[in-house]
C-alpha cells in the first residue's frame, strides 16, 4: 500500500510541528509563577501564599487590572522544557501538612504543564506559618490567661 503525497505531507507538517520546527513559544517567569499560584491558592487547606512585604504588596497591587500576588509569592526557574518553582504558604491550623504538601505538588504539576507544557521537575513548599481562628479574633472571647484549662 502506496502512501500519496498528501498524506505524506501531512505528516511531515506533524512531525516538525511536534518537533517545534515552525517558530518557537517563549513562556515567561511570570506566566508560570501567576499559574501555579492561583493552583496554590485553590488547594484546600491553604489559607493563603507569600509572606512579609510580597503579601502586603500583594494586597494592594491585587486590586490593580493585570496584577497578580502570585507573581511575587512564588518564584520559578523557566527553562526550555522544564521549569522549577518556590512557594511560600500560611497553611490553615489543623490541616495535616504532608498531605496538603503532596496536594499543592499535584495541583501545581497539573496545572503548569496543562497549561505550558513545561515537566515541573520540583516544587518546594516553605510552610511558614499557622492560621488560626483566633487570628481572625475568631476566639472564645474569654481571656487568654496563659494557663491550660
Amino acid at each position: 500500500m502506496a502512501v500519496s503525497q498528501s498524506e505524506k505531507a501531512v505528516t511531515d507538517r506533524n512531525k516538525r510541528e511536534k518537533d517545534g520546527l515552525r517558530g518557537t513559544t517563549t513562556i515567561a517567569d511570570g506566566v508560570v509563577s501567576a499559574i501555579a499560584g492561583i493552583a496554590i491558592r485553590e488547594t484546600d487547606g491553604v489559607f493563603s501564599v507569600g509572606r512579609g512585604a510580597a503579601k502586603a504588596l500583594g494586597a494592594v497591587t491585587g486590586r490593580m487590572p493585570g496584577t497578580s500576588s502570585a507573581d511575587r509569592s512564588v518564584k520559578v526557574e523557566v527553562g526550555r522544557k522544564q521549569t522549577a518553582i518556590d512557594a511560600d504558604v500560611q497553611v490553615e491550623y489543623g490541616v495535616p501538612i504532608r498531605e496538603l504538601s503532596n496536594d499543592i505538588r499535584a495541583n501545581v504539576t497539573d496545572a503548569v504543564e496543562t497549561m505550558t507544557g513545561l515537566e515541573v521537575v520540583e516544587v518546594n513548599i516553605n510552610v511558614f506559618d499557622v492560621h488560626t481562628p483566633e487570628d481572625d479574633g475568631g476566639g472564645s472571647g474569654e481571656a487568654d490567661t496563659g494557663r491550660v484549662r
